[in-house]
């Protein structure tokens, strides 16, 4: 993994001024977002940097938080579930780490509320980084002078696990893109986007729904309600009644947040979604409300990386979903025709910042690509209700 060459990538995306306020932001805004205890100065941010692409943190020297959120890659890793240390493959895809700021709670289930908490997690996780526990991840890089020397600056201590995590959680909050041809359009430039995306921001607003919980305005800027929902992925493949059975089992004997991170990881429990964190029975099979923004080069897509194309995404709404006890009542078939879904992709690949526009143009060539040759997930009968979601497996593509 080439960490040096992805940090010259990141060096004309990134500005770090005196005072660590995203551009675009308003300072006083800022201010109540960040935490009191980590507001971000230049040092903290510096040093969760430096911790960012460095592979000491892990138990065998090879896997740095930069391995799954890379940022040739977009911030993202480009495979359907994160590979840690050992070659192990875990069970949730890595959602891109922009924008991360504004999140009311981290990972796919929120079962962390801070960045800081979520930053210490995959450090200790047996398949993502490997330590046995935090001090051992400390000990890796606590006799490095220059890393003395930066916990000081930064936060007046030797280095500690949770100034880590506090630093790693300061760096990432600077990583705020959110300035794409959409944003220009929504300004006043009517050539900033194509007719297609036009198209597609209609739909995105009415038929297709999409707005239902990905509400994109001045006042919702990501594109998500920040909340948990069963959308039916899982479902293709998984007893959920079985599988919360056994979760309640675990988690009586160890409901730490260890043993969460382990369960939504390493079984597949982890496709119980958010019920792992709440155990409340309307929250099986619920997971995030990810972002739209950047989406173009987010995928592979949905917490397990099963779909591959933003054309499987919208053929996914399109057709309802997959049927479940648990699925969302907002999950309905939407009746878009051919030319409606292409309208769509286009307006979700608008919402690319401009500064991963070379990404966004490769990814979304790729695709189409790809979408060409193959739609597994495409039911236009089930789309239009010419069938019953229990009548699909009868019923023609």
């Amino acid at each position: 993994m080439d960490f040096a060459g992805q940090q010259s990538l990141l060096a004309p995306l990134v500005k770090t001024p005196e005072v660590v306020v995203p551009a675009g932001i308003a300072p006083a805004y800022w201010e109540k977002l960040v935490p009191k205890d980590n507001p971000g100065t230049q040092a903290q941010v510096a040093l969760g940097k430096r911790l960012y692409f460095d592979p000491k943190l892990s138990k065998d020297g090879t896997v740095a938080c930069a391995t799954c959120h890379d940022v040739s890659r977009g911030f993202g890793d480009g495979r359907n579930t994160s590979e840690g240390i050992g070659d192990q493959v875990g069970r949730r895809n890595a959602p891109i780490v922009l924008n991360t700021a504004f999140f009311s709670s981290q990972f796919w289930d929120g079962r962390a509320a801070t960045l800081e908490e979520q930053a210490k997690l995959p450090i200790v996780n047996p398949i993502e980084m490997g330590q046995p526990n935090g001090a051992a991840a400390v000990a890796a890089i606590a006799k490095d002078a220059t890393y003395q020397k930066q916990f000081q600056s930064a936060y007046g201590r030797a280095p500690n696990y949770d100034d880590m995590g506090r630093a790693i959680a300061a760096f990432e909050r600077t990583l705020v893109f959110l300035n794409a041809p959409f944003d220009r359009f929504l300004s006043g430039d009517p050539k900033a986007i194509s007719p297609a995306a036009k198209g597609g921001w209609m739909l995105f607003n009415g038929k297709a729904r999409c707005n239902s919980c990905h509400q994109l305005n001045s006042s919702s800027p990501l594109g998500t309600d920040n909340r948990f929902h069963n959308i039916g992925v899982s479902a293709r493949h998984q007893d959920f009644e079985k599988l919360a059975r056994s979760a309640l089992t675990s988690l009586e004997k160890d409901s730490s947040a260890a043993a969460i991170d382990k369960l939504a990881l390493e079984t597949d429990l982890s496709e119980l979604g958010r019920f792992v964190v709440t155990r409340n029975r309307s929250d099986i099979g619920a997971f995030k409300t990810p972002q739209v923004r950047n989406v173009g080069i987010s995928g592979p897509y949905m917490h397990d990386g099963s779909l591959q194309t933003l054309w499987d995404v919208v053929d996914h709404y399109n057709k309802g979903g997959e049927t479940n006890t648990y699925l969302d009542g907002g999950i309905e078939p939407l009746a878009l025709s051919e030319a409606e879904v292409d309208q769509l992709v286009a307006f979700l690949f608008a919402l690319t910042d401009d500064r991963l526009s070379a990404q966004n143009t490769r990814e979304q060539k790729r695709q189409a690509t790809l979408a060409k040759k193959q739609r597994p997930f495409r039911d236009t009968k089930r789309a239009n209700r010419e069938v019953l979601p229990f009548e699909a497996a009868k019923g023609g593509k």
